[in-house]
């Protein structure tokens, strides 16, 4: 543990001095003690310093479990079921686009017929009124042309 050149030393050990706590508010401090008390070391050093501390158990972390391999055929499968629900989707969303664009046009026309055939039915059911057009009576044109004015 030493080089040969340095004189052994015996190793003591010190126990620490507990430090009273302090009050910093009004509730009573009630000290718990620890199931058990840690052991407390003192090593001397070679130049004679003391270095006192409790001896900590080490850490040990949890076993990194090992991740299974990922096919790559398996994911390739899984990319292609998901590409292939995709264009499913796209596709019945296409057809219900067309199929409602469809009845719209459907309605369009029946709506321009409806129109269309109530101003035709109208037009022929008013028998009164200014009919929109140039009318001759062809007596009263014959009478007024043969008629003398003087």
């Amino acid at each position: 543990m030493y080089p040969d050149h340095t004189p052994q030393r015996a190793v003591e050990v010190h126990q620490p001095t507990p430090i009273p706590p302090s009050v910093v508010h009004s509730a009573p401090v009630v000290p718990v003690q620890p199931g058990t008390v840690p052991a407390v070391a003192s090593v001397v050093l070679p130049d004679g310093r003391v270095v006192t501390g409790y001896a900590i158990d080490a850490v040990h972390p949890e076993p990194v479990t090992a991740k299974p391999a990922v096919s790559h055929v398996a994911v390739n499968v899984a990319l292609a079921g998901v590409g292939f629900l995709a264009v499913c989707g796209g596709l019945l969303l296409l057809t219900s686009f067309i199929a409602a664009l469809t009845a719209f046009i459907g309605q369009l026309i029946i709506l321009a017929a409806v129109i269309f055939g109530g101003w035709i039915a109208v037009q022929v059911l008013s028998g009164s009124g200014h009919k929109g057009g140039t009318t001759v009576n062809i007596r009263r044109a014959v009478i007024k042309r043969n008629h003398f004015h003087g």
